[in-house]
């Protein structure tokens, strides 16, 4: 019999991440969708660069968060989208530093150009719409990513349970 990729704590680590994402960004009244936002959630998107069982549960919790807080079906698809590739490519980061950068580039470049073809359905005020749009989401992800995401890593980095787990991941 082979060895399942996830077992069921891993699993269950997935299943707590896309909990935790969900519940963040549904239940805090601060501004969670649109050009201007502070996704607090967002902070676990550098959870990858430690755990991979952080990957699915980023995107499912993403999906679930945009599915029920978001009336737009384009936000779903491409809302997750963007914290799925952001998850798989801070997965691969070097150092806890860097791994705030793809969170920051996916939801810039994203979500930036989703919320301009919203507000401009196309056209020719796409670009500018979609340049205002990815600086103002990629400011509030900056700030997530940079403070809150990287306080979390060094965070996790204090629990005794979790020291040595991550040789080489600094």
């Amino acid at each position: 019999m082979s060895k399942s990729r996830f077992s069921v704590h891993r699993l269950t680590l997935a299943a707590v991440i896309a909990a935790a994402y969900a519940g963040l960004t549904l239940l805090l009244p601060i501004p969670q969708y649109g050009p201007i936002q502070f996704r607090v959630a967002e902070a676990m998107t550098l959870l990858p660069f430690l755990f991979p069982e952080a990957i699915p549960g980023l995107a499912v919790g993403c999906f679930l968060a945009n599915l029920l807080g978001s009336p737009y079906v384009l936000d779903w698809v491409f809302g997750t989208l963007a914290t799925l590739l952001a998850a798989l490519w801070t997965a691969k980061m070097p150092n806890r530093y860097l791994a705030a950068v793809p969170p920051v580039v996916c939801n810039a470049l994203i979500v930036g150009a989703e919320i301009a073809y919203f507000s401009t359905l196309d056209g020719l005020a796409f670009l500018p719409a979609f340049a205002m749009n990815a600086a103002t989401v990629g400011l509030g992800e900056a700030l997530v990513c940079f403070i809150l995401g990287t306080v979390l890593l060094r965070a996790l980095d204090q629990v005794p349970a979790l020291r040595g787990r991550f040789p080489g991941r600094t």
